[in-house]
């Protein structure tokens, strides 16, 4: 490069000031893993995000991996502390190395700059921290929750936001050290939905918070194909493919219930037909059958007020989705509701999960002699029908979820939503079903939502393929082995005397061959 003069060097200074982009792809280089120290040039995706860094104070970016979207905020980072005095900086991470390595890729983008273009340089240079002499430093912090709490920060960057654990908490304290003017940037490859990072992006692009939103897949690299897409998703999962290529929310999670099976789930939603009840909250989409079979299952909130009390109605013949509550109500009111909507729907089975608060809800259906309760022998899931639980010393009202049992019903309804034998109509439950996920290998809602809902829908898969199918099963035996018998009008004359049989006629049976029948196997038939 010849050599400048100082107003070509005051100028090409003012110049790289004023437009990151230029700085970067003039005067910066980066390190290549495989052709050592390049240029930085940027892409134009790459181009587009420095100038909304500049233009907007809150950022968040939904990127696939591989796209040098965390070495454009290194430089934009590099850029700020360069050419403005006073700044403070914080990078957090889902590990503290992770942020601590942005750090020194910062530090190395600064130090590749021409010295004349150095207009500050490293005072105090730290493994995880460094500092300008115009003021301006940056360190990695660690996700505590007292993270940054104590300063006024000029940017906060988020790296891989998505898997920030408890990165909600974090910010309702990180949030009010941006108040003086602070800049955000949360970038991350999608991890489910329900955390910050999904809030977050889903607000930003419904206008809903300040965030300005971008999304990356791995079509936005100009050098990327098919045959990229196919050599390089060869030996991938499709969740992974989902998370660290295609930016896809629902299908990138650890959930329960697989994320293809919840892609499907969403084609069958529909929106009720009614919305009623006392706060609107039962939901219905049909109404009583004659001909139906129905089945009400119910989970009750523990009364802390972070929760719902809910149940579903269920067409047993086609497991489809006939109605629903949600809603924070007093257990006898929510026993009431579910007399009425049992009484509503034939006087179906209503099975109520019999946790502390579940058991009284059972007592006041009980006293309001509903006639169809589910009951189980204690200790087990072993149904006894209403009958024999009056008779029973062992009998306890309602279903029991335990350690035992919890795994058993979320694995039935797993099965039925893989197989397809569920027909869910709500976005309710969908919605949940969206945040129950694996947490330290225990099924359960995310952190801040609820699951009372998919329990309901489990349990209610779990009876339907238990007892109700056992019910119908030994109720199709006996109908066969009815069926099966068969009688003759014919018999014997035994008024000859001599013959086999013979009997005096006046002490000869009148008794009809189909009347001896229904005496001796009277204890098939009903009534």
């Amino acid at each position: 490069m010849p050599q400048m003069t100082k107003q070509e060097i005051l100028k090409e200074i003012i110049r790289a000031g004023k437009d990151p982009a230029y700085f970067l792809n003039t005067y910066v280089k980066i390190s290549h893993p495989m052709q050592g120290t390049v240029p930085f040039k940027t892409y134009d995706y790459q181009t587009d995000l420095l100038g909304s860094f500049n233009d907007n104070r809150f950022s968040v970016i939904l990127k696939a991996r591989q796209l040098g979207i965390s070495t454009v905020v290194a430089g934009y980072v590099a850029w700020m502390m360069l050419f403005h005095r006073d700044k403070n900086i914080i990078v957090m991470a889902t590990k503290f190395q992770t942020a601590a390595n942005l750090v020194k890729k910062v530090k190395s983008l600064v130090k590749s700059t021409p010295v004349w273009m150095q207009i500050a340089t490293i005072s105090i240079d730290n493994r995880t921290s460094f500092e300008l002499s115009n003021g301006s430093q940056i360190k990695a912090s660690s996700t505590s929750f007292d993270a940054g709490r104590s300063e006024a920060l000029s940017l906060l960057v988020l790296d891989e936001a998505a898997h920030i654990q408890g990165l909600d908490e974090l910010w309702t304290g990180l949030y009010p050290t941006l108040s003086t003017g602070g800049r955000c940037i949360a970038l991350s490859t999608p991890n489910g939905v329900g955390n910050w990072f999904h809030k977050t992006y889903v607000g930003a692009e419904e206008g809903t918070n300040d965030f300005e939103s971008f999304r990356l897949p791995w079509q936005a690299h100009p050098d990327r194909d098919d045959e990229w897409f196919n050599r390089e998703t060869k030996n991938m999962s499709r969740r992974q493919i989902a998370q660290e290529l295609e930016c896809n929310f629902n299908m990138s999670g650890e959930t329960v219930i697989h994320p293809e099976s919840i892609e499907k789930l969403q084609t069958t939603l529909s929106e009720p037909k009614y919305r009623t009840g006392f706060d609107r909250n039962l939901h219905i989409w049909e109404e009583y059958q004659p001909e139906g079979a129905y089945l009400l299952v119910a989970d009750v909130a523990r009364g802390d007020g972070k929760d719902f009390s809910a149940f579903h109605i269920f067409d047993t013949t086609t497991m489809s989705q006939v109605a629903e509550y949600q809603g924070r109500i007093e257990p006898d009111m929510f026993a009431g509701v579910l007399y009425n909507a049992g009484r509503e729907y034939g006087n179906c089975m209503v099975v109520v999960e019999n946790n502390n608060i579940g058991y009284a809800v059972l007592s006041k259906l009980q006293e309001m002699e509903y006639p169809n309760i589910y009951y189980s022998v204690k200790g087990t899931h072993e149904y006894l029908s209403p009958v024999n639980a009056t008779y029973s010393n062992n009998s306890v009202p309602g279903f029991t979820t335990s350690m035992k049992t919890r795994p058993l019903i979320i694995a039935k309804l797993e099965e039925f939503i893989r197989n397809g034998l569920i027909n869910i109509k709500s976005s309710r439950l969908l919605n949940e079903i969206k945040t129950f996920v694996w947490n330290n290998g225990k099924p359960e809602a995310m952190k801040g939502y609820n699951d009372d809902l998919v329990l309901s829908a489990s349990i209610a898969c779990w009876v339907r393929e238990t007892v109700l199918t056992n019910n119908h099963r030994d109720a199709a035996y006996t109908k066969a082995l009815l069926d099966g018998m068969s009688s003759s009008r014919r018999s014997l004359n035994t008024s000859v005397k001599g013959m086999v049989g013979y009997r005096p006629s006046s002490t000869a049976t009148k008794q009809s061959a189909e009347f001896q029948q229904m005496k001796e196997f009277r204890w098939l038939y009903k009534g």
